[in-house]
């Protein structure tokens, strides 16, 4: 039996106490704190990108279209931390991270975070047109009724809720199991989905905090995405150290990594 076929198809998981989010938060402020330099610099720059979109989103599509940007964000976030792991990882090794070492270690699981990213485009698509399926229930009629608008409001609320769900369980842990060893794109989200499943209520807790903070960063017109961000991008990826048990994949090569 080869190496390769001894591996496991699911990464084992740990049970999470309700607090572990939390320890999750403290553990990313403090890593925010000690690459306070390059935290800012990747926070703006997901900051510049937000706006731009946004502004492009309002030039050519108005309202409606911005608020399919807004909606989707939960589909484009996970990729934009996705260089905020190699960072908390050179930390937790006691080294210091610098910007083109960070770059490096994002560039070399390439193939599969392009993979990872197609996979949440298709979801993305196909929430777009479910999206477009729910209009069917907005009044058409001149008078509009307390109650359809609640229909409507509460059908398309239901069908994000859906998608949002999907997306997170698929990328909470696979991205930064990705980033840090040598797996493939279903290994790591059927291993993330079956953490998430496996501790219902701290995920849970994990998602509401994760759409409380991605609340503020939308009220402070997107500025608040500048901490907000890589604040996340850290947390999660010690939140993956403390759920997946991940020694039986390498760690990718030419890299100093911790599990």
């Amino acid at each position: 039996m080869t190496a390769e076929q001894a591996k496991p198809f699911v990464a084992p998981c740990h049970d999470l106490d309700i607090r572990a989010p939390f320890r999750w938060l403290k553990s990313g402020w403090q890593d925010f704190r000690a690459a306070l330099g390059l935290s800012l610099a990747w926070g703006v720059f997901c900051w510049l990108i937000s706006t731009l979109v946004t502004a492009l989103a309002w030039k050519t599509g108005g309202a409606i279209l911005l608020l399919s940007f807004f909606s989707g964000f939960v589909f484009v976030a996970p990729l934009l931390a996705f260089g905020m792991y190699s960072v908390s990882r050179q930390l937790c090794l006691g080294n210091k991270p610098g910007l083109l070492q960070t770059l490096r270690a994002a560039r070399r699981p390439f193939t599969n975070s392009l993979v990872f990213a197609l996979v949440l485009l298709v979801i993305f698509l196909l929430w777009a047109r479910a999206g477009t399926m729910v209009h069917i229930f907005f009044p058409s009629t001149g008078e509009v009724k307390l109650e359809d608008l609640f229909l409507y409001l509460g059908v398309g609320s239901a069908v994000g809720a859906v998608f949002a769900s999907i997306c997170f369980m698929a990328s909470v842990f696979s991205l930064p199991f990705i980033a840090n060893r040598d797996v493939d794109v279903i290994t790591a989200v059927v291993s993330s989905v079956n953490a998430v499943l496996r501790n219902r209520k701290t995920m849970f807790l994990w998602a509401v905090l994760v759409a409380f903070f991605t609340a503020v960063g939308f009220v402070t017109a997107l500025v608040g995405f500048i901490v907000i961000i890589p604040l996340l991008g850290y947390a999660t990826w010690h939140g993956y150290r403390e759920a997946l048990d991940v020694t039986g994949w390498d760690v990718l090569p030419q890299s100093q990594q911790g599990h």
